[in-house]
């Protein structure tokens, strides 16, 4: 399964959300750190739906580049 994964730089890193899975987030000190607990993070999660027989979330976010005038 496929997520959109949103990173961002912080002040003392970066963090990770997916708008397709509600609460679940990820910091980290680095890029490969925050995408490594931000995997741990989607998998842990989904596999606590699973176990409360609750619905896994499908994919329906995107996103892309728009050009406007600054």
């Amino acid at each position: 399964m496929k997520s959109l994964i949103v990173f961002e730089k912080t002040g003392t890193g970066y963090s990770a959300y997916s708008p397709d899975i509600d609460g679940c987030v990820a910091t980290g000190s680095t890029k490969d750190e925050v995408e490594k607990n931000m995997k741990e993070a989607i998998e842990f999660h989904l596999e606590g739906l699973k176990l409360e027989r609750q619905e896994i979330p499908r994919p329906n976010s995107y996103s892309d580049y728009l050009e406007v005038s600054a």
